[in-house]
């Protein structure tokens, strides 16, 4: 007969799993991707490190799972905004709005997540992710198309790909771990950071907005 486990030792199984997720969690938000060794997260988890690879086999299945659940979140609020009732362009404004500011909370995790080099398997997580976000803002400038609300010149996938690269492509310098940055209580760096991210999503719904109907003529010459 099949040994079955016990509800208390599944309850234990899980909680070490959850412990070594947010261990390795915690470095990559402190040091990024190299910083973060299995031994450590051991360490930070409490546990043995032989005991991180019954849960996870190597290394990059560890920080693919950490960068999977990390980065559906953000899929998952952007969703939030997209299916809201307001129009295209003002749920596109905050989609792209909230992803920066959210991002500037743990710059030096979202900056593992963007643009930090790391192992194959990690990158090929992060093409998914990137490609999920870009899905999210594609449906809203679809819809933005359909109501006439933003130009339909340009295929809304794209457009999508040329905005997501466009809005991750600014935020690696404000991310990156090498910037000077103010300390995130200060006042002046939350406003930096709102208009930070006002400008970004406002070049965004800029580059798909609908041409204006009218041609401002030049004033004829005379001779």
């Amino acid at each position: 007969m099949a040994y079955r486990q016990t509800p208390s030792v599944e309850a234990r199984l899980q909680d070490n799993r959850s412990r070594i997720l947010r261990a390795a969690r915690t470095l990559v938000s402190e040091g990024g991707w190299k910083e973060a060794q299995v031994a450590n997260v051991a360490a930070v988890a409490g546990i043995a490190t032989g005991t991180v690879y019954r849960y996870f086999p190597s290394k990059a299945d560890l920080f693919t799972e950490v960068l999977s659940k990390v980065s559906q979140r953000e899929v998952d609020v952007m969703s939030e905004i997209a299916a809201s009732e307001a129009s295209a362009s003002v749920r596109l404004h905050s989609a792209i709005s909230n992803f920066v500011c959210r991002a500037m909370r743990n710059p030096r995790l979202a900056y593992a997540l963007i643009a930090e080099p790391c192992d194959k398997a990690i990158d090929a997580e992060r093409m998914t992710y990137r490609a999920a976000i870009s899905e999210v803002v594609r449906m809203i400038i679809a819809t933005g198309q359909s109501s006439a609300e933003m130009r339909s010149d340009i295929r809304s996938d794209i457009a999508a790909s040329v905005i997501v690269g466009g809005f991750m492509e600014a935020l690696i310098g404000p991310l990156s771990p090498f910037s000077q940055q103010q300390h995130q209580d200060t006042d002046s760096y939350q406003r930096e950071v709102a208009a930070l991210a006002d400008q970004i999503a406002t070049l965004a719904c800029t580059s798909v907005a609908p041409a204006p109907n009218t041609v401002r003529q030049l004033p004829r010459r005379t001779t």
